[in-house]
């Protein structure tokens, strides 16, 4: 027999905390698990590099902030993890909730592609 949809596994928020915290990145899409391995060391220095640039002038302007890596809460069934985001002032003052996860989307999400396992 064949599993049907309503077979199918959800995850959600919740779940992510039942993972060990290992060199794994786990998010959830629209209710599916994704894991990947920890990025390498030339991936992590691009994302270092785009984050850096994006602070400096950050701090230049006053506009907002960047960070590296940070979490997404968009639902309880799509969580992520973007290499870099920035965000202006105002977009974080409605979408960084009290424990400082990101429950929207800011102005700008970049995620450096590297060769990996199919």
């Amino acid at each position: 027999m064949f599993p049907t949809i309503k077979d199918k596994v959800r995850w959600t928020t919740a779940d992510l905390e039942l993972f060990p915290n290992d060199d794994k990145r786990y998010e959830i899409i629209n209710g599916d698990l994704f894991v990947t391995s920890a990025p390498d060391w030339k991936h992590q220095n691009v994302a270092d590099n785009i984050c850096t640039e994006l602070k400096l002038w950050s701090r230049q302007t006053g506009l907002g902030d960047a960070a590296t890596t940070p979490g997404i809460i968009f639902t309880d069934a799509d969580n992520v993890i973007p290499d870099v985001v920035w965000a202006s002032k105002e977009r974080l003052a409605e979408i960084l909730d009290e424990a400082g996860h990101l429950t929207g989307a800011p102005e700008l999400i970049i995620e450096v592609l590297s060769p990996g396992e199919v």
